[in-house]
């Protein structure tokens, strides 16, 4: 990664004291999808020195669903720390603070004791807030602190100069309480970068600089309007908007957070796109959720930090694996709907039932496995069986659920979301099947005898189970070969 190379002092930049607000329409005439726009100039690439993810489940995750008990916070934490596995790569974890709850979760999770993820507070532009932050007795809090002028003239009803006093306030409060403050940039990918939000980012800096605070902004895509391309303009261009804040407003790259959301489909291509072009930290959230479409997904943050580091010392210590704990805990016990085809961890993410597919899979797992998920999340490649599956889907099967020529593990099976499967006991050592094996050919047969009298759902596993005791007995300890 590049290290960062603040540039000399830029010129100071005045808010500018609008009549009324600058809506953007030019991008965001309401009435239309918002327009993309591009420029012939593209910034270059330019990663921020250290990359890592702050986590937002327990509070922005917490806006689009039913609140999660003291418990299953509790737990989620603790495998948010086993995840990190001490690597800081998941550097924080933000807590709302209003209601008794909140602050008897807040305390249990203090009470771990971790160093990762180190725990952080959210509250809104209001000094009085700031006795919550202390009473928790935490060192950091995030701060609303609005950019753009939907919400300045629109919802605060003030003018620029006057948002920027009263944020300013705030943030001296903080920094007199002793409380590390963190300038949440709400709906900054439809606010005036150059006429409010870079001015204000360098007063943030001023305050820094004097106080010796490294103040933090969360860059914050509240609409889920940003755009990854780095020709693409201000303000919903991330790699524009990202250096604007290093090379023009002074904020070192360490300082600088991500923010985004899902409206449009690119959360996690625009979040990847502010590591890439300066920004240190992704806040994200555990399975994509929050407000509306949802947030950042931690769990794709994570492997795309692996992919762009590569073999480390500090990727040595993220366990992988523990996100597939993270989803049957979140799914079977707080009751987060997971689609069975949701990218990593749903049920379904490496099953295919293509024929075509499963006979590329006999032959090596990684044609049609991109990297080795037994290992790294303990989810083997699966098969599912219907009419398009063939032999070699039947024959992928029976050899994975009965671990044919392969050490027997606790992990070998993937154990369906519903139903009574319970796969067969096996013996190590014992030759895989080939598709050609007259018991495969006849399984195959009898199943797309169900699909030419008009069935159109898949194969349960138990119903996939009755049919190989029935036709591969000898595997099952009965009677001989058909």
């Amino acid at each position: 990664m590049s290290q960062f190379q603040p540039r000399r002092p830029q010129p100071r930049l005045d808010v500018h004291d609008v009549d009324a607000p600058n809506l953007v329409r030019s991008v965001f005439p309401y009435e239309d999808v918002p327009h993309v726009l591009f420029e012939k100039s593209e910034v270059p690439l330019s990663p921020a020195p250290e990359l890592w993810i702050t986590d937002t489940t327990f509070r922005d995750g917490q806006q689009a669903r039913e609140p999660y008990t003291v418990e299953q916070i509790v737990h989620l934490y603790d495998l948010l720390h086993k995840l990190d596995g001490g690597s800081g790569l998941i550097r924080q974890c933000e807590f709302f603070l209003y209601t008794e709850k909140d602050r008897t979760a807040l305390e249990a999770v203090l009470a771990r004791g971790y160093r990762y993820p180190k725990v952080t507070g959210w509250i809104r532009a209001v000094k009085s807030d700031f006795q919550l932050v202390r009473a928790a007795g935490l060192k950091e809090t995030g701060i609303l602190t609005s950019c753009s002028d939907y919400h300045i003239f629109n919802k605060l009803g003030m003018r620029r100069p006057d948002a920027l006093r009263f944020y300013l306030e705030i943030v001296d409060a903080a920094l007199d309480a002793g409380v590390k403050p963190r300038c949440h940039f709400e709906d900054l990918t439809r606010a005036d970068v150059y006429g409010f939000a870079l001015p204000f980012a360098q007063a943030l800096m001023e305050r820094a600089s004097a106080s010796g605070v490294p103040i933090k902004i969360r860059l914050c895509d509240t609409m889920g309007v940003g755009l990854p391309w780095p020709s693409a303009t201000l303000p919903r261009g991330v790699p524009k908007l990202v250096r604007a804040f290093v090379d023009e407003a002074g904020v070192p790259p360490q300082q600088l957070e991500w923010h985004g959301h899902n409206d449009l489909f690119k959360v996690h291509a625009n979040s990847v796109a502010a590591w890439l072009y300066g920004c240190s930290a992704i806040n994200a959230t555990l399975l994509s959720t929050g407000e509306r479409t949802g947030n950042s997904p931690l769990e794709a943050a994570v492997m795309e930090y692996i992919g762009l580091v590569g073999p480390t010392e500090q990727r040595a210590l993220i366990d992988t694996r523990v996100l597939t704990e993270i989803v049957g805990y979140m799914r079977d016990v707080c009751g987060v709907p997971v689609p069975a085809n949701y990218p990593l961890l749903g049920s379904e993410f490496n099953v295919t039932r293509a024929g075509i597919h499963a006979d590329g899979l006999l032959k090596d797992e990684e044609i049609y496995n991109v990297f080795d998920t037994r290992k790294l999340l303990r989810r083997p490649v699966g098969v599912g069986i219907n009419d398009k599956s063939g032999t070699a889907g039947v024959t992928f099967w029976v050899n994975e659920q009965l671990g044919l020529d392969r050490e027997p593990t606790a992990s070998s099976v993937q154990a369906p979301a519903t139903g009574s499967f319970r796969a067969p006991s096996r013996q190590a050592g014992q030759a895989r099947i080939d598709k050609h094996d007259p018991r495969i050919v006849a399984m195959h047969q009898a199943i797309q005898r169900q699909y030419d009298a008009g069935r159109a759902s898949n194969m349960t596993q138990d119903e996939l189970l009755a049919l190989a005791q029935e036709y591969l007995p000898d595997l099952f300890g009965g009677g001989p070969d058909r």
